[in-house]
């Protein structure tokens, strides 16, 4: 990886044209960059906020090579980008963070194996390539539990529970017959994430820890402060540096925990890591002088990391499918500020939006 500080003017490469992308189109023009936004989707809302895009699919290596010739460093705004494709841009150019990272995020297993690997809790889980596998994982595991695809699952998708009296053979077939990962049911009493930047050189920056909560499997609301003891913040803090540096990651990497209370005490353990800007981190634009966004900027920009600490409270809430019709009345709430993602379609379960209601820091 080059040790190179991009200067203003040069143009960063992202992956992805969703809402995601947008935010960081925005974050990086306003330090003096040009994005290139290379997507699929001949819709994307990024594109209305970058210098240039590429409509191409993510096999295309043809315009994947024009596409890494006419920028200085590529990223992504979300997880499911091939790992083939990242490799290889990374045969050209830069591609931060690095292919192993975006490899490892996009399987559950491998996901679980590195937390193991360091020593960091996580729920009791087993291997399911079959319905035999999954029958004997649930005699270990006990129900309820989850099966979940290793791949492509997210907002719910590509996971079923399994309860008591529940046949394996359907859960196998609801999940399309696709490698998976059964997990033990965890009984945690709030989900956080923390949210850690690392820079090309390995500084890192941690932003306070977000308490999530989800409706039908779809972030609804993060709120700072999260209700947890300081100890278990700083342990949430130090577990993100962690994995961060084990995967020599640079930019912006969101760490998901469940907190599980035991005998008074809290403790900790990964539910998923996603090696991009995060849902559960929208409300930084408000309370932080830097974003995760302008943070993931600087650092795949080779530039120093911006302040983390949160100068006001902060609840954001997802705004989803019709929520976001009712934009004028959020408009003129005070103490709120509306962000729209600018997607020309609503439809049932799609983020349009998202607003962050900010109130002085207790």
């Amino acid at each position: 990886m080059s040790d190179t500080v991009l200067k203003p003017g040069a143009t960063i490469g992202i992956l992805g044209g969703g809402q995601l992308g947008r935010m960081l189109a925005v974050a990086a023009a306003e330090l003096g960059f040009r994005c290139h936004i290379y997507s699929p989707e001949g819709e994307s809302p990024a594109f209305d906020v970058a210098a240039a895009r590429t409509v191409s699919s993510y096999e295309n290596e043809s315009a994947l090579a024009a596409f890494a010739g006419s920028v200085d460093v590529v990223t992504y705004e979300f997880e499911n980008v091939p790992a083939a494709t990242a490799k290889f841009l990374a045969e050209q150019i830069d591609v931060l963070p690095s292919p192993r990272a975006l490899a490892i995020s996009q399987d559950r297993l491998s996901e679980k194996e590195l937390m193991q690997s360091l020593g960091i809790g996580v729920a009791p889980f087993a291997r399911v390539d079959g319905v035999a596998d999954l029958e004997a994982a649930l005699d270990r595991l006990g129900r309820p539990a989850i099966l979940k695809t290793r791949r492509l699952g997210y907002d719910g998708k590509g996971q079923v529970a399994i309860r008591e009296g529940d046949d394996p053979a359907h859960a196998w077939d609801a999940v399309g017959h696709k490698p998976s990962v059964l997990e033990g049911f965890v009984s945690f009493a709030r989900e956080v994430s923390a949210l850690v930047v690392r820079g090309r050189s390995g500084e890192t920056a941690v932003y306070d820890i977000t308490e999530n909560v989800h409706r039908n499997h779809i972030l609804a609301t993060s709120t700072v402060p999260a209700a947890i003891a300081p100890a278990t913040a700083d342990a949430a803090r130090a577990i993100a540096i962690r994995v961060a540096d084990a995967l020599d990651y640079v930019g912006l990497l969101a760490v998901e925990m469940f907190v599980v209370e035991t005998g008074g005490g809290e403790t900790l353990l990964v539910n998923e890591i996603a090696p991009r800007v995060h849902n559960s981190g929208h409300w930084t634009q408000d309370g932080c002088l830097v974003s995760q966004f302008e943070n993931h900027i600087r650092a795949v920009a080779g530039w120093p990391l911006g302040a983390t600490e949160r100068h006001s409270n902060a609840v954001m809430t997802n705004l989803v499918g019709a929520e976001a019709d009712d934009w004028h009345r959020l408009a003129a709430e005070g103490g709120a500020r509306l962000h729209l993602y600018g997607k020309s379609e609503t439809r049932l379960g799609r983020k349009m939006g998202h607003v962050n209601r900010i109130a002085p820091k207790r």
